[in-house]
């Protein structure tokens, strides 16, 4: 048993506090534009899901079964095929997708370059990357997620505070499009593309 699998059912309830100060507001910036054929990757409990327009053919990705079954609870307005797997081991064809997205993720993959590498394999050229994700600060906020990540890593067992996601994103091949930064740097939208 994974360690997401005993927090899906109350997931949503903790992430309430961040969703409602930015969390939110990140996730509408990034989702709603993106259609076509989207692999969603550890799509969670879903909380992007309602964001997807009409025009979106989402198949959604993760490795947690019952936070999979608490995704497929969501409502959504577009077309949603759940899928149990691993980001590092997609089973997908090669170029196939017209847009990956995630949120959330990268901090509790064991090898972020792996996956990433693996988004970049499924992606068509031409397609787009988009993440919220939570990484290392910038300035005061690279102070603190140092320092508290010796902690909250021990404590969460995956959940890593201090990932380069940003530098491994552009180390894996894509051209950087978009970084937003809030909350000192350490939550970022991410937008990339294959070229």
């Amino acid at each position: 048993m994974g360690v997401f699998d005993g927090l899906a059912t109350g997931y949503d309830r903790g992430m309430l506090p961040l969703e409602l100060a930015f969390l939110r507001g990140l996730r509408r910036r990034a989702f709603p534009p993106v259609g076509g054929r989207v692999l969603e990757l550890g799509v969670g409990t879903g909380a992007n899901l309602p964001l997807y327009g009409p025009g979106a053919q989402v198949v959604a990705a993760e490795l947690s079964g019952p936070m999979l079954a608490q995704a497929t609870r969501r409502r959504t307005r577009a077309t949603v095929r759940p899928v149990q797997a691993d980001v590092e081991a997609l089973p997908f064809p090669s170029d196939h997708f017209d847009a990956v997205t995630g949120s959330l993720l990268f901090c509790s993959v064991k090898h972020p370059a792996r996956g990433l590498a693996e988004a970049w394999r499924v992606l068509a050229p031409g397609g787009r990357l988009v993440l919220v994700e939570h990484t290392r600060g910038n300035g005061l906020g690279g102070w603190l997620t140092d320092l508290f990540h010796p902690l909250w890593c021990a404590i969460s067992r995956e959940c890593h505070l201090n990932r380069e996601t940003v530098r491994t994103v552009s180390e894996v091949g894509f051209r950087l499009v978009r970084v937003e930064e809030k909350l000192l740097g350490i939550f970022r939208l991410i937008e990339g593309e294959k070229g």
